[in-house]
């Protein structure tokens, strides 16, 4: 699936819904929040602040979550989720952004995750 435009949140009004009207669905190094939206389709936002890594670094945790998320978002229902790297984000790997992203995409289909 392609990660162009219309599948990114790209104001900070859309960041700030999702964190704060946003379910938290997975939280380790990388927290899934999420909130339904009504674009027929799932798009992401993320954020790593430069607390976490230098600039190689955090580039490379937003490769992982856009690659994982190409990966996962045909399953995904249409929701709006924001990934914030916590300390620690850059030793996930793919498969650690994978597995973030599944468990939130398992959750969203049980109607789990707590409000916050």
């Amino acid at each position: 699936m392609e990660f162009g435009k219309a599948a990114h949140l790209r104001r900070r009004r859309e960041f700030l819904a999702v964190q704060d009207r946003g379910r938290r669905l997975f939280a380790r190094e990388l927290v899934v929040l999420a909130i339904p939206n009504g674009c027929g389709r799932a798009r992401l936002g993320i954020t790593v602040s430069s607390k976490v890594a230098n600039a190689v670094v955090r580039n490379r945790i937003k490769r992982w979550v856009r690659e994982a998320f190409r990966a996962t978002a045909a399953q995904l229902p249409a929701v709006d989720l924001v990934v914030i790297a916590r300390s620690g984000a850059g030793s996930v790997g793919l498969d650690g952004a994978r597995a973030a992203l599944d468990g939130a995409r398992r959750k969203l289909a049980a109607g789990e995750g707590g409000a916050r």
